[in-house]
């Protein structure tokens, strides 16, 4: 809910998040991401605000960085609504998904990329989302 300003009838935006611009090695990782992601059934994508959102027949699952980065300029986003608690857990002890994104009730994760042995790890998270778009 927007927040109305003092003057009546008039209200104020919120403050867009900063997008980084990715690195040239997530823009290969993405690339390398998004190859496998298109092949998995049902799955479609649509470019959305600098990324490339998957969607598992219509709901989305996750956004790859195309020009803009979630929170770094290495970093992608996948959408678990409701997370079991033991994937929870997991979630909390991964390093590589940013701590804000942790809270209890949350839905949208970013998942930083630094190297290829990332991938393993991003691909089984961008699954562990697939699943749960159905």
């Amino acid at each position: 809910m927007r927040k109305s300003s003092p003057v009546k009838g008039k209200r104020t935006k919120r403050k867009r998040p900063k997008l980084p611009p990715i690195s040239e090695e997530m823009r290969q990782f993405s690339a390398m991401l998004r190859q496998e992601l298109i092949t998995w059934p049902n799955t479609t994508s649509r470019p959305m605000f600098g990324f490339l959102g998957f969607y598992r027949r219509a709901k989305i699952f996750a956004a790859l960085p195309v020009t803009r980065g979630s929170k770094t300029p290495n970093s992608l986003m996948f959408k678990i609504k409701a997370m079991p608690p033991n994937l929870m857990r997991r979630a909390v002890k991964e390093p590589r998904i940013d701590a804000q994104d942790k809270l209890p009730g949350g839905q949208w994760y970013s998942f930083e990329v630094n190297s290829e042995e990332d991938l393993r790890g991003a691909l089984w998270w961008l699954n562990q989302a697939y699943e749960r778009a159905k």
